[in-house]
């Protein structure tokens, strides 16, 4: 798998030497409900847990570490990859609340949207975020994403019930952001 150099961060593939760094990073209640995770249901991540989430990346053909400064940080991904329509969703997670706001991911979008465009000659790139994810959605439409639709009431987080967004990319759309 390809490895991704940004100017702060490095997109590389995942090792069974993420475990401890990704255990480390534990399951932290503000970041996991921007995943749709109610805080009654944030579960301490384990030791089998991280090893899991390491296997699943390795697994992987299209998923990435997030590295900034050395270390492991997230993850991002492009899930259900469709070659005879170009297309596929993406999905990010930056694990250290102290990281986040800091353009760490948008950076890392970025990189993965130049990736999935010139070199897998991707037409489009969605994703689906939580309305309440204000920081998400800004870090999206940075990297030129437009909201295309909302999923009323279609996520049950902490009781209440919530938006998702769908957001979209062209091909055509991202030289502009490059």
């Amino acid at each position: 798998m390809v490895r991704l150099k940004g100017r702060n961060i490095e997109l590389r593939p995942a090792s069974f030497d993420d475990i401890d760094a990704r255990l480390f990073l534990g399951n932290p209640a503000e970041i996991v409900e921007m995943f749709g995770i109610g805080q009654d249901d944030v579960k301490p991540l384990t030791r089998d847990g991280a090893i899991r989430w390491v296997q699943n990346l390795i697994d992987h053909p299209n998923a990435w570490i997030i590295a900034f400064q050395g270390r492991l940080i997230g993850d991002i991904r492009l899930d259900r990859l469709n070659v005879t329509d170009r297309r596929a969703s993406m999905a990010i997670g930056i694990y250290d609340p102290q990281l986040l706001g800091k353009g760490l991911g948008s950076e890392a979008i970025c990189l993965l949207l130049h990736h999935a465009f010139t070199e897998l000659r991707l037409h489009r790139i969605g994703i689906r975020v939580l309305a309440y994810n204000t920081r998400a959605i800004r870090a999206y439409e940075k990297c030129g994403f437009t909201i295309e639709g909302r999923e009323r009431e279609a996520a049950f987080v902490n009781g209440v019930w919530h938006d998702d967004m769908m957001m979209g990319l062209l091909e055509t759309d991202f030289p502009a952001q490059a």
